[in-house]
């Protein structure tokens, strides 16, 4: 096995390379007013994904890197309070977060000197390679939410 481009693959399998929507895609050029809009028939608002995006992200890269990290309370603490940002900064913020903590996971996975295969320490058996696996698909089952939201309220480029 080539361990290098097994790295480089999760690299681009997180970036949503590939078959995947990336998520730059997803979320540049969404009009933050629309962030709060409910789509009937759908159980979550823009705002709703990407925080749970970012929230779940984040909690996976904390529990790989700190022996300390506790999770928050599922499912509540995964989810936002409100059904928009309570600013509209909120949105390119939550944006911003979930760019560098993606960038985060991709620099463990592809730092020679982590052992993918080796169990964390401080897990019941979890790997770096399932968690990155697990954000992949976490996220990429998230974004087509996030694209159906933005296609049920017209502001889907192309529409």
């Amino acid at each position: 096995m080539d361990e290098g481009k097994l790295r480089d693959q999760l690299a681009d399998s997180l970036r949503g390379r590939g078959a995947h929507v990336p998520f730059e895609k997803a979320v540049d050029g969404f009009p933050v007013e629309l962030a709060g809009r409910s789509v009937a028939g759908l159980p979550h608002t823009a705002w709703h994904i990407l925080y749970h995006l970012w929230m779940a992200q984040w909690d996976i890269l904390e529990f790989v890197r700190d022996p300390a990290h506790k999770s928050p309370e599922w499912p509540q603490g995964y989810w936002p309070g409100t059904a928009a940002p309570v600013a509209d900064s909120g949105w390119d913020e939550t944006v911003k977060k979930f760019r560098s903590d993606r960038e985060a996971v991709i620099k463990l996975v592809q730092d020679p000197k982590n052992d993918l295969l080796a169990p964390i320490p401080h897990g019941d058996g979890q790997t770096l390679l399932r968690e990155a696996l697990l954000v992949v698909d976490h996220n990429s089952y998230h974004l087509g939410q996030l694209v159906d939201v933005r296609r049920a309220l017209k502001a889907w480029p192309g529409k």
